[in-house]
C-alpha cells in the first residue's frame, strides 16, 4: 500500500461495501414478496424467507475475508480499530439505516475480537436516536374521518394496496370491514370529528398471506388493526378478516412466528409506528418481526445492559441508615461479594436492597440444556451441557443443527425464536453462587471466569414461558382444558409445517403471557417427511405380548403414536380430555396423511388468528 496512513480507511471501506451489498440484497428479497403473492408462489416465498436469514451470515463471512486480505500481514492494534470505527461512523452518519449498519459492523468486527463488547471499538451503545434522519416520504397514509363515512374510508384504505392480480370483490370487502368497524366505534361511543385512520405503505408478507397494518387514532388513544389478505386461484385476492383486539394483533408480530417480508425504507420509523399500539413488546422483538433479527439481537443486548443498570447492586451508606437497614446490610453479603435477597424485609425494602441475580430457571432440569434466568427478566439463557444423561444420544453438534433448522423454518406461531450469542460476557456479580457453580460443573467447556466477568462461548436466549406441566399443576379445570386444547393444536400446526417435535413431553412446551402453547425444546425434532409412522404390530404369541422389549423391528426413524399417551401424562381427566379433543395425534394414520400431503408439495393453511374472526 502506498499510503499506510490510510489503511484504516481501506478497511473501513470493506465494512461499508459489505453492508451496502447486504442491504441491497435484503431489499431485493423483500421486494420480491409482493410479486410472489401476486403469482401465488408460496414455495418461493418460503425459500426467500430462508435465504434472507442466511444472507446476513454469508455476507458477514465474505466481508471478514475481504478485511483479512486488506490487512495483509499487518497486526491491527486497538488504536487502529478505533480509527476504522470512526471512519465507518462518518460514512454512515446520514444513513436512514444507520442503526442496522452499526450492527453489521459489530458482526464483522467480532471475528477480530476476543470476548465481550468493547465500546471503544464497537457500537455497543446507540450513537444517536436515529430520529433526525427520517425518510423524506411518510411511511403511512392518513385519512380523517371527519365528513366521511367509515365505508368510504375503508374503500380508500383498500385502494392504497395495489396488486397486479385480480381482486375478487373489493366493494364487498370494504362493506365487511365497515360493519365490523362500526361495532368497534359503537363500543367507544361513536365517531368523533378528530378520528383519524392511518395505514402503513408497507405491506407485510408471510407464507400465503399479506397483511395490511394500520392504527386508529381517537382522542389521544391508539387502536391497532390488521387486514389479512389471501390469494386463491378460485377467488383471487380478498380480505379474510379484520383484527382489532390488541392481543390478536400482538400475536401476529410475536416471537413464535416467522419474520415478515416487508419493503421498509426506515426501520426505526416502522418500529416507532408499531410500538404505539404494541407498547408491551420489546423493541428488539419488533426489529425481529420486520426481518432485522440481527439488529434485534443488538437491541436485546442493550436492553439487557439497561436491565443490569436498573437492578444494580445497591450502594448502602451506613451513616444515615436506620438500625434496621444497618442490620439488613450486614446480612446482604454473600460469596464473591454479591448481594442477595434477605427474607423478612418489607416488599419496599426488598426492592431497594435486593439485587437481580441469575438463577436456575424453574421447572424440570433438561438433560441437554442448562437453563438460567433472572426473576425480573423476561428471557432465559440456554447453554448446551458438556455431557448428556441417558437416554439422550444426540451430540452438541446435532443440537446446534436443530436450532439452526428452527431459525430458518416456518415456526407457524408454535416454536420460540432464539438469539444465538457467541463470545458473550456477563458480569460475575450478577450470578447466584449455585447458578455459577452449576454452569461450571455442567458446561465447563463453554464457560470461563475471567476476573469479574463470566465468559460464555455459546448460549441461546429465548423468551421466558411457563412450562406446560407446571401450568397444569396450578390451573383450574377451565384453564387446564384450554391449555390442553392448544397443546393439541400446537402439535398439529407443527406437523402441518413439517415439524415433528420428537419429544412431546409437556415440560418441553411453554405457555405464553396470552396463554398460547409454544414448543421450545428442539434437540429431538425431525421433519415429518423423514419419519416413519407405524402402528404397533399385533402380538401373535403370549411371549410376544408379555415381552419387555419390542419383539418387532424398530428403525431409527420409526414413530409409534399409540405410545404417546403412556409417557405424556398419567391417566386421569387431563389425558381423557386430550384424547377427546385431539385423539388423532395418537394414530399413525393421522401422521401418515399429513406426511403424504407434505411430500406432494402442499403448503397447508395455518391461520395466525381465530377462525371465528374470518369473514
Amino acid at each position: 500500500m502506498k499510503f499506510p496512513e490510510l489503511q484504516h480507511y481501506e478497511v473501513s471501506h470493506q465494512f461499508l461495501m459489505g453492508y451496502l451489498d447486504y442491504y441491497y440484497r435484503f431489499k431485493i428479497i423483500t421486494k420480491r414478496a409482493k410479486v410472489r403473492f401476486e403469482r401465488r408462489d408460496w414455495h418461493g416465498t418460503q425459500a426467500d424467507a430462508r435465504t434472507r436469514i442466511t444472507l446476513y451470515r454469508d455476507i458477514v463471512d465474505q466481508t471478514t475475508k475481504n478485511i483479512v486480505a486488506a490487512l495483509g500481514d499487518t497486526w491491527a492494534a486497538p488504536a487502529f480499530w478505533a480509527d476504522v470505527k470512526q471512519a465507518y461512523a462518518e460514512d454512515i452518519a446520514h444513513f436512514d439505516t444507520r442503526n442496522i449498519a452499526e450492527t453489521f459492523y459489530n458482526s464483522v468486527y467480532r471475528h477480530f475480537h476476543a470476548v465481550g463488547a468493547d465500546s471503544e471499538l464497537m457500537f455497543v451503545s446507540r450513537t444517536g436516536d436515529y430520529r433526525e434522519f427520517k425518510g423524506m416520504a411518510s411511511i403511512s397514509h392518513e385519512f380523517k374521518l371527519r365528513g366521511q363515512t367509515p365505508l368510504s374510508v375503508a374503500q380508500q384504505v383498500l385502494n392504497t394496496v395495489v396488486f397486479d392480480a385480480r381482486w375478487e370483490n373489493k366493494a364487498r370487502d370494504a362493506e365487511r370491514i365497515n360493519r365490523r368497524w362500526l361495532e368497534l366505534t359503537a363500543d367507544l361511543g361513536g365517531i368523533t370529528s378528530s378520528d383519524t385512520l392511518e395505514v402503513l405503505t408497507s405491506v407485510f408478507y408471510r407464507n400465503k398471506s399479506a397483511y395490511v397494518v394500520g392504527r386508529y387514532l381517537r382522542e389521544g388513544r391508539v387502536y391497532p388493526y390488521i387486514l389479512p389478505l389471501l390469494h386463491t386461484p378460485e377467488r383471487g385476492i380478498f380480505v379474510d378478516a379484520l383484527l382489532l383486539e390488541t392481543d390478536q394483533v400482538t400475536s401476529i408480530f410475536s416471537y413464535h412466528r416467522s419474520y415478515f417480508l416487508a419493503d421498509i425504507t426506515v426501520p426505526s420509523d416502522m418500529v416507532d409506528f408499531l410500538q404505539t399500539f404494541m407498547p408491551t413488546k420489546a423493541i428488539s422483538e419488533l426489529y425481529n418481526a420486520i426481518g432485522f433479527e440481527k439488529h434485534g439481537k443488538t437491541v436485546f443486548y442493550r436492553e439487557l445492559r439497561r436491565h443490569f443498570r436498573r437492578t444494580a447492586l445497591p450502594i448502602i451508606n451506613p451513616a444515615p441508615a436506620t438500625a434496621q437497614k444497618q442490620k439488613v446490610a450486614a446480612q446482604l453479603k454473600e460469596q464473591n461479594g454479591a448481594l442477595t435477597r434477605v427474607q423478612g424485609n418489607t416488599p419496599k425494602e426488598q426492592s431497594e436492597l435486593s439485587p437481580e441475580l441469575f438463577i436456575t430457571a424453574p421447572g424440570i432440569p433438561g438433560m441437554v440444556m442448562y437453563v438460567f434466568t433472572m426473576p425480573r427478566l423476561n428471557m432465559v439463557f440456554k447453554i448446551i451441557r458438556d455431557k448428556f444423561a441417558p437416554p439422550k444420544q444426540v451430540t452438541a453438534a446435532v443440537v446446534k443443527e436443530k436450532y439452526e433448522l428452527v431459525s430458518t423454518h416456518d415456526r407457524v406461531g408454535r416454536m420460540a425464536d432464539s438469539y444465538l450469542f457467541q463470545k458473550l460476557s456477563l458480569p460475575r456479580d450478577r450470578f447466584a453462587t449455585e447458578c455459577l457453580t452449576e454452569l461450571q460443573n455442567t458446561a465447563a467447556a463453554k464457560v470461563k471466569i475471567d476476573g469479574d466477568q463470566v465468559l460464555i462461548s455459546h448460549v441461546y436466549v429465548e423468551k421466558k414461558m411457563t412450562p406446560l406441566n407446571i401450568f397444569l399443576e396450578t390451573a383450574d379445570e377451565k384453564m387446564a382444558q384450554k391449555a390442553l386444547r392448544d397443546y393439541g393444536r400446537a402439535i398439529k400446526q407443527l406437523a402441518s409445517a413439517n415439524i415433528f417435535p420428537g419429544d412431546l413431553l409437556l415440560k418441553n412446551f411453554g405457555v405464553t403471557r396470552v396463554n398460547r402453547v409454544v414448543f421450545y425444546d428442539y434437540d429431538e425434532i425431525e421433519l415429518v417427511t423423514e419419519c416413519t409412522f407405524r402402528h404397533i404390530p399385533e402380538a401373535k404369541t403370549y411371549e410376544q405380548e408379555m415381552a419387555s422389549q419390542p419383539w418387532y423391528f424398530v428403525g431409527p426413524k420409526d414413530i409409534f403414536p399409540e405410545e404417546f399417551p403412556g409417557f405424556l401424562m398419567r391417566s386421569g381427566p387431563n389425558l381423557t380430555y386430550l384424547r377427546q379433543r385431539h385423539g388423532d395425534i395418537f394414530d399413525a394414520d393421522y401422521w401418515n396423511d399429513v406426511k403424504t400431503r407434505l411430500l406432494a408439495g402442499e403448503i397447508m393453511d395455518v391461520f395466525p388468528y381465530r377462525s371465528n374472526l374470518r369473514f
